[in-house]
Formats: C-alpha cells, structure tokens, sequence
C-alpha cells in the first residue's frame, strides 16, 4: 500500500516549481510525435507557482478526496458530462470534422466504463480493473480560424485576449480545447482546484478520436482518456518521479514512464521489483498498450464528484 503523506508531497511540488514556460510559438512537429508527452504536470508546478494558494487548496482536496473514498460518497447512479470542444484551426486539416470529434466522445465512453473492446481478459491486473458510472456527451462545438501555427502551453488557447476561446460553463461542463499545442505535446489538462477561467482538457488534432486526421501510434483516442483523467485528480502512474507515488493504493510502483507497447512481464527496477501496470490509461505507453484503469483510480475520480468534491458542481 503506497503511503499518502500530503504535506511532503505538496512541499516537493513547491520546490520543484522551476520550469519555464514554454513559449506559444513553438514549431509544429509535422512528422508527428512518436512518444507520448503530457505536460499536466508540468502545468500544475506553473500554476502553483504563480498561486502559492493553490497548493493549500490542492492539499485540501486531497482530504476530501480519501474521506470521500473511505465513507464510499461517491457517485450513484450515471453521472452526465457534456462536453464542449474549442477547435481552433489554421489549417483545413486542423478543423477536424464532426464525425472525428464524436468517436472521441465514444472513446471516452468506452474506456471510462470500461466497456472498451480492445481490453485483454488475460491482463494480470484483471482483479483490479475498474470502471466508473460516467457518460460523456457530446454538449456543442465552437470553432474559430486563427492564424497561429501553434498554441503552447501558456493557456493562450482558453482566452479571447490572446486569440483563443473562453471556456462555456466550466462548473458544469468539460472544455476540450482541439489546437496545434507544438513542442511534441499530445495535451495537457488542469486539475480539480484551478481556475475555472482555464478548466479543462487540451488535445492536439492529430491525438483526437480515432478517424480523419488522426495519427499512430496515438490513434485511438487515449490521449484524452489520459488527459480527462487528470482532470479527474488522477496523477501519473509512476507519481511524476523515479518510483514516485500517484496517491493510488492498488497500482504498482514504477521507476518511470513506459513507452511504446512493453513486452508482458514487464518489472519495475524500484524496490521489490514489482510488475508494471503499463496498460494502465495514466501511464505513456502507446494508445494500443493501455486499456484500464484500477479501481484506485476509479474511486479517487468518483470522488471529485461526490456531495464535497471539487467538481460537485457536475451533480
């Protein structure tokens, strides 16, 4: 069992706020990216850092999230979540169609609920697969032509001032921003507890749903299951450092990210060796790799949701 200790967690995240930001006219990879790059957390060390605050009420959350877990208020019954895509286009490729943007929905659907079709039965994490009683819909799309090759991870891409949209009912709805984010990033997402004038997911086209512009090996629309489980509270699966904790008791510690599709049996060089849970949605591996999330993780999203959560707002 991983050990939630929150004050020296939140004291490491303030300390290892040092990165820059990155710049909003990064170059496009054209090529594609080849390894998955999330930079969510990246993006918490930056907003904690302009907003000491946030690492209080970050903390905060984390009460309500493990007391939600233990008194099991979680959620009964389907919860409904619309959702709002924001594409911002330069190109015509970058408009994606309608059609794209609903087999994302019915990816999220899937995976979230664990009725995704590509789940291996043989899994050796079978016992501890989760799902959670959540449906996405598809609630409107905004579109907006910019002249921007690329939009970076400063959220430019979330306000009018700087040529972006402002999200549409952000306590109640989930803002999926589609834009060209540059840098080899595949998106980003803000946790429970930020500003709701930024909340939500950022995805890359190319990373979105699984027909039209898509491209392997990030092609089947894991990148916002990834992505939206942020959103959820859910932290990587290695905890962001060398056999880091990602505040779940039942995934296994890792010494770091996977990439590609890992060979079965795959071991952890952290202490006890233990075998990896690299299908799992919160790690990097390729979107044909990852196929589940635990019910750790399950319990944890359900708890932003609950009567106290941060997102109860969704209700």
């Amino acid at each position: 069992m991983k050990r939630k200790i929150l004050t020296l967690l939140f004291a490491s995240l303030l300390l290892s706020c040092s990165n820059d930001e990155n710049s909003s006219d990064e170059a496009i990879n054209f090529s594609g990216a080849r390894h998955r790059n999330c930079a969510s957390h990246e993006i918490l060390e930056k907003q904690m850092k302009a907003n000491p605050d946030l690492a209080r009420k970050m903390a905060e959350i984390e009460e309500i999230t493990n007391l939600a877990i233990a008194e099991n208020r979680i959620v009964n019954g389907v919860l409904e979540i619309p959702v709002v895509f924001n594409v911002l286009y330069r190109t015509t490729s970058e408009n994606i169609s309608l059609a794209q943007l609903q087999s994302q929905i019915d990816v999220l659907n899937n995976d979230f609920r664990g009725t995704n079709a590509d789940y291996n039965p043989n899994n050796p994490y079978n016992s501890v697969r989760g799902a959670i009683n959540v449906r996405f819909v598809l609630d409107n799309v905004v579109r907006k032509q910019t002249s921007r090759s690329s939009w970076g991870t400063n959220d430019d891409m979330k306000r009018t001032s700087t040529g972006g949209i402002a999200p549409s009912s952000p306590t109640t709805k989930l803002n999926y921003w589609v834009c060209t984010i540059g840098g080899g990033i595949l998106g980003y997402a803000q946790f429970p507890g930020g500003s709701t004038a930024t909340d939500g997911v950022v995805v890359d086209s190319r990373y979105t749903g699984t027909t039209g512009t898509v491209r392997a090996p990030f092609n089947k629309g894991r990148t916002a299951t990834h992505e939206v489980g942020h959103w959820m509270n859910l932290r990587h699966i290695w905890g962001d450092a060398t056999c880091g904790n990602d505040l779940v008791s039942d995934t296994p510690v890792h010494n770091g990210p996977n990439s590609g599709i890992p060979l079965v049996g795959h071991r952890s060089t952290c202490s006890g060796n233990p075998l990896e849970m690299y299908m799992n949605f919160m790690d990097y591996t390729d979107d044909a790799g990852m196929y589940m999330f635990s019910r750790g993780q399950v319990s944890r999203m359900a708890a932003v949701f609950s009567s106290t959560g941060p997102r109860r707002s969704f209700r």
